[in-house]
């Protein structure tokens, strides 16, 4: 874990997405966090001391989705799946797929393995797998103001976390998508999904990973906006802990309250043409029962000496 100061500092955005404004005033305490996303190893070492199961590998109750269509209701998590041409980028479901036996241990579904992929980030970790793990090593999620505050790495004002070019000098300093999103990857940092953590340079505060690679869960609820500074800019909120469960709800499914928590960072899907969300103030809304093929998340420690 990399020990970071406390401090204040501008989160949020006002010149990208609607849900990252506006932007205001934010202080926090220092904290520990660690280096790098969780690993493919260190959660298998959990899973191994503890017998953890992840949501992914356990059948939906048919009580919690009121009308789900029964054969849907199968062990799976998200999985992106690219289409083979071009196609509406407007409807997400062109790539994305729920995939029945897609988990952790098996990224892309039956068949697939993790073999060789013990420094990759894991995957298809719901919020309750996150949070469990975290407590299992006597950490925590991070807030998102925690966890912007880090990805910054003592930046301030700069368009993305290492300054105001998104490959400085022709170089990748992140995980993310080249080409035509989502059927064109030409791959020229590399990678065409995850990436061995590490595989980028470190932020300012020697943080690896904290853009692209995979978006990672923190432990706010979502709300659709940030609130602004105080009038009179008298009061700087400490330790902001987001908004309440009951605003994190989707709006497009009513008979479904299910609570949804902040991802930040961005991850390997993330496109100029598509999702420019390869930035420390960019933020996602996801569902605590949802996991997926590039969400992890990475654990802190409060109070730390």
């Amino acid at each position: 874990m990399i020990s970071i100061p406390g401090g204040t500092f501008m989160m949020g955005s006002d010149r990208h997405y609607a849900e990252e404004a506006p932007c205001h005033r934010v202080t926090v305490d220092a904290i520990r966090i660690d280096a790098t996303p969780v690993t493919n190893r260190q959660f298998r070492a959990f899973v191994e001391a503890t017998g953890h199961v992840t949501l992914a590998e356990i059948a939906p109750d048919p009580k919690d989705y009121p009308g789900a269509l029964p054969h849907m209701l199968r062990a799976g998590s998200l999985m992106f799946d690219p289409p083979t041409h071009p196609v509406d980028i407007r409807d997400w479901s062109q790539w994305w797929t729920f995939k029945f036996g897609a988990t952790r241990r098996k990224p892309y579904g039956s068949g697939s393995t993790i073999k060789a992929l013990d420094d990759h980030p894991v995957v298809h970790v719901a919020y309750r797998d996150a949070e469990a793990y975290a407590a299992w090593a006597g950490k925590e999620l991070p807030t998102e103001a925690e966890w912007e505050f880090a990805a910054w790495g003592g930046r301030d004002g700069c368009e993305f976390a290492w300054g105001d070019e998104l490959t400085p000098g022709g170089r990748h300093m992140a995980n993310t998508w080249q080409g035509n999103f989502p059927n064109e990857n030409s791959k020229e940092d590399g990678w065409a999904r995850t990436s061995p953590v590490g595989s980028y340079p470190a932020n300012g505060y020697g943080l690896y990973d904290m853009i692209g690679n995979v978006w990672e869960w923190t432990a706010d609820f979502w709300s659709t906006r940030h609130q602004a500074d105080a009038p009179k800019a008298c009061c700087v909120p400490q330790n902001p802990r987001g908004g309440p469960e009951a605003d994190s709800y989707d709006p497009r499914q009513p008979a479904i309250r299910i609570p949804r928590k902040v991802l930040k960072g961005g991850s390997h899907l993330c496109a100029p043409s598509y999702c420019r969300r390869y930035r420390p103030a960019a933020r996602h809304a996801e569902p605590i029962d949802t996991s997926a093929s590039h969400v992890g998340f990475r654990c802190v420690v409060r109070n730390a000496p």
